[in-house]
């Protein structure tokens, strides 16, 4: 399901939050699975648990899983999912695109940019 590079720059946590993101929006892990609790990952993957526990909660505050008391954690509906993803990612994207322009890029520039015109 979930595979772990330690030669990989990214902390732990993140390269878990990232599978998961992928399975996720794939449809590899459809609406309403149950994730696996963050004590059977963290053995199967022999890591702290911890760190699984910061991916999942990422994970819900990016809208790609919903925890229930009790019960554990469920994937939520892939528009849903891909909805909060995109938000989350235009609200980045804006932040970049402000930089940039105090940078001295134009907005054309910054439209070529888009278009995939630069080779940059």
């Amino acid at each position: 399901m979930i595979s772990i590079n330690f030669r990989d720059a990214r902390p732990i946590y993140e390269q878990v939050r990232d599978g998961f993101r992928q399975l996720i929006l794939s449809g590899a892990l459809p609406a309403d699975t149950k994730m696996p609790s963050v004590r059977e990952l963290a053995g199967q993957l022999a890591i702290n648990p911890n760190t699984i526990q910061r991916a999942y909660r990422e994970l819900e505050a990016e809208g790609y899983i919903v925890s229930v008391p009790g019960r554990g954690s469920f994937v939520r509906e892939r528009s849903d999912a891909a909805a909060a993803r995109r938000k989350e990612l235009l609200k980045q994207l804006d932040a970049l695109a402000a930089e940039l322009k105090l940078l001295g890029l134009t907005e054309e520039e910054l439209a070529e940019r888009m278009r995939g015109d630069t080779h940059d």
